[in-house]
């Protein structure tokens, strides 16, 4: 057994609520006096979470690790089709919560609430699948697969990892990791206040 996968897995999922318990905070605190900042940084972050957890990690998760869990877990099954319908249905959350949040940038305070009480079902509804992943797949992963399931997991899982999570820093993100640190106010990020 290997714990690379594992790790990878729990590091991914750390940055995601990292980024999600963020978003709650800047939400929480509103635009107050510097709104171009407060909705350039929940873009960003929004960007983020569509951008690697739902096109790089799920994937990952979807095609290699359920599959596998499936063959030789099966009472497994209702929880994977769960947290499979979350992965399918995730992204179409995200790209609704980014069209929410520039209705309310467009259109102002009229739409503020939709965004939020949208945004705070997404963060539960995501912590939840995290947690259900690494308290109900995870360690039956550990118990069930195969030393030759982990070599192919561990070569798979360790492509395009989150550079939030301990992958390779890619030139390409640069500019989004750095606005959502050094833009985001303190104590979220590294901002002015």
């Amino acid at each position: 057994m290997s714990a690379s996968t594992l790790q990878i897995i729990r590091d991914e999922h750390a940055a995601v609520a990292a980024v999600l318990r963020s978003l709650d905070m800047m939400i929480a605190r509103g635009p107050g006096d510097a709104p171009e900042r407060f909705f350039d940084v929940l873009r960003a972050m929004l960007f983020y979470i569509d951008e690697f957890p739902e096109k790089l990690h799920h994937p990952k998760e979807s095609d290699l690790l359920f599959p596998r869990l499936a063959r030789v877990a099966p009472e497994l099954m209702p929880v994977i089709r769960r947290l499979e319908s979350d992965h399918m249905l995730g992204e179409g959350r995200v790209r609704e919560l980014q069209h929410l949040l520039l209705a309310w940038e467009l259109i102002g305070e009229s739409r503020r609430l939709a965004f939020t009480e949208a945004a705070q079902a997404y963060t539960g509804f995501y912590l939840e699948h995290m947690r259900t992943e690494e308290t109900q797949l995870l360690p039956a992963a550990q118990k069930v697969l195969s030393a030759e399931d982990w070599v192919e997991l561990d070569a798979a899982f360790q492509t395009n990892r989150d550079p939030l999570a301990g992958g390779v820093p890619d030139p390409c993100y640069d500019r989004l990791f750095t606005r959502i640190v050094l833009t985001t106010p303190a104590p979220i990020g590294v901002g002015a206040a």
